[in-house]
């Protein structure tokens, strides 16, 4: 009898033993809440929630803010600059234990689903549209005109993917929109002769390296830098040179790989799963057949195509979400629809086939949200924040630097918004700065650092959504990943030591 290897769990048990784990921690880890203080631009005044989620009102003025120890001008609340309500400092306290149950556990993934339709909706709708594509062979014939172009010159392929989205991500944090990119680059990298991890890697890599390493993403470094009382141009020029580095060292770690498996096809990662990955996403290609690429073939790709740039200044200029977006898919669906020649049952059949490709990636993001909730439900956030403040109390510059970038690691881990977790953790860390003699510029790179590493490998982020979606399982990602993760935590380190030196 044959013995069963042991085959690595699916994206959906990853999450959900994880979700077993953090909701047995709402167990252990002591209740707590921050009295919270946020502006009305209704009623014009403060709302302050204390820990019984009892509220009361405050004039808006200056005074109130310093009365609850927020050293922030106040334009910073009426011009809109800081939205989300802002932790106290000092108004910790510890409540009664909200420990989540059986009944929690499995409520959570329900509530996870309900909380992410936004991004369910638009990873159905991408779906749906390469469902239309690929009935007519589009992509197949733009892939098989395109392999021809690159041939030769196919690193520049994964060049210009990682610097495109690493701009995006440290302008605008681009980092869920990459979801629409992972079926419509795959099919190219594999043509050309890369395995899916580069794919993965070049786009994932490109987004977590942009993040992390943010100069102006308003949504990380400029909130970190508001809710700490300082301009986000304060230490730009180093945060630029951090990530060209970080840039570089990542493109040779990618280099270096495809170099490997260049020389022994057999060393990449994903070997065992290439035949199954190249029949999911080139099933009907065959490069030495002679794919007619027809005007109405290429005006459907034209249409899928231009949809990402108006996507990119949507959300970087006009402020869209997932709302607008999904929008943006659907109408270029309909349009795809007509240019493709297919009758009306066709093309709504290969557009519902082509969303249910992507079901399990579209439950996974649900499933992902669920353990945001039960730690939510659980009350212990508040409590991770209110004892790491306290680790960093009275130590030295360097050590303090170094502390912080490990504080926001983990705090990264269990909150992945990166405005949530700035408005949260800047009012309580950056005074200790002051007390440890350090710019507050210092709390800014330590917390965009730290919690950009979680990027690398947290379950809680987009890491499952998108190796669901190529088909790769967790465990062969952290052992292509974690060399890499190992070599930024060092790299931010001792840009962070530097940075306190100069």
């Amino acid at each position: 009898m044959k013995k069963k290897t042991f085959e690595f769990p699916s994206a959906f048990t990853v999450l959900f033993v994880i979700l077993i784990i953090v909701a047995g921690l709402t167990y252990m880890i002591p209740a707590g809440k921050f009295s919270k203080l946020s502006y009305d631009t209704a009623t014009n005044e403060f709302i302050i929630t204390d820990h019984n989620d009892e509220t009361i009102s405050e004039p808006p003025t200056e005074e109130v803010l310093r009365k609850y120890n927020i050293n922030l001008p106040l334009e910073k609340f009426t011009k809109g600059t800081i939205k989300k309500p802002m932790a106290i400092p000092g108004s910790y306290t510890k409540i009664k234990q909200h420990p989540q149950g059986i009944l929690n556990i499995v409520k959570a993934p329900i509530l996870g689903i309900m909380e992410s339709v936004d991004i369910i909706i638009f990873v159905l709708i991408i779906g749906g549209i390469i469902g239309v594509i690929n009935k007519i062979g589009a992509f197949d014939a733009g892939i098989n005109a395109l392999s021809k172009k690159t041939e030769g010159r196919e690193f520049l392929l994964i060049l210009f993917v990682f610097i495109l989205i690493a701009i995006g991500g440290t302008t605008f944090g681009m980092s869920e929109e990459t979801i629409a990119f992972y079926p419509i680059l795959m099919p190219i990298f594999l043509v050309n002769g890369f395995d899916a991890m580069t794919c993965v890697a070049a786009i994932s890599l490109g987004s977590t390296i942009g993040t992390m390493f943010s100069t102006v993403n308003p949504f990380s470094v400029v909130i970190a830098s508001n809710a700490a009382g300082i301009s986000f141009t304060e230490g730009i020029q180093f945060r630029i040179i951090t990530l060209l580095l970080a840039s570089v060292i990542t493109i040779l770690y990618i280099y270096q790989y495809i170099k490997k498996i260049r020389k022994d096809p057999a060393k990449s990662l994903i070997h065992d799963q290439e035949k199954e990955i190249r029949n999911k996403f080139l099933s009907n290609f065959d490069k030495s057949s002679k794919v007619e690429f027809t005007t109405r073939k290429k005006l459907c790709l034209v249409a899928f195509t231009l949809a990402f740039p108006i996507m990119i200044y949507g959300v970087s200029v006009l402020q869209w979400w997932f709302g607008e977006m999904s929008a943006l898919f659907l109408s270029v669906a309909i349009i795809i629809m007509f240019l493709s020649g297919l009758s009306e049952k066709e093309a709504v059949s290969s557009f519902i086939g082509g969303a249910k490709e992507l079901t399990g990636v579209a439950l996974t993001v649900g499933l992902a949200r669920s353990i945001n909730i039960i730690m939510d439900n659980g009350l212990i956030s508040d409590t991770l924040l209110y004892y790491s403040s306290q680790l960093v109390a009275n130590i030295n510059s360097s050590a303090f630097a170094l502390v912080q970038l490990g504080i926001f690691s983990v705090l990264g881990f269990f909150i992945q918004s990166s405005s949530g977790l700035a408005v949260l953790s800047m009012p309580i860390m950056a005074p200790l700065a002051d007390t440890a003699g350090v710019s507050r510029e210092i709390i800014i790179n330590a917390y965009n650092w730290g919690q950009g590493l979680m990027s690398f490998i947290a379950p809680t982020g987009l890491v499952l959504v998108f190796l669901e979606m190529v088909g790769v399982t967790f465990d062969k990602w952290l052992k292509f990943v974690m060399p890499l993760f190992g070599i930024m935590a060092a790299f931010s380190a001792v840009m962070l030591i530097i940075n306190t030196l100069i």
